[in-house]
């Protein structure tokens, strides 16, 4: 999409430092639900905006096993079902007490 003439949009943050992003910004940067957004940040304070290449970091296994859910379950809702409160009962007394810190670091073994 190119743009004949520079546009100005604004948006407003929320309590939670959330913004919406405007349509034109979606149109432009063609923005979909769940894209990602790079931002630059320049040292004069300008920070562009980008839509991020998220080429590096997706899964074809993964989408396609996604897909294949989503598939699914549109095709038979039927056959869903509720999680039996037994199952979760298990499964908390199987990891319940493991401390995850899902900042730190992977080792080298687990990478």
């Amino acid at each position: 999409m190119t743009l004949p003439l520079t546009l100005e949009v604004e948006s407003t943050l929320t309590d939670r430092y959330q913004t919406t992003v405007p349509e034109t910004v979606r149109q432009a940067l063609r923005l979909g639900k769940r894209d990602k957004i790079h931002y630059t940040i320049r040292p004069n304070g300008e920070v562009v905006l980008s839509r991020a290449d998220d080429a590096d970091v997706a899964d074809p296994v993964l989408d396609r096993f996604l897909g294949f859910l989503a598939q699914d379950i549109a095709s038979h809702p039927e056959k869903l079902q509720a999680i039996d409160s037994r199952l979760i009962t298990r499964i908390h007394n199987l990891v319940g007490k493991v401390d995850i810190d899902i900042n730190a670091k992977l080792s080298a073994d687990d990478e």
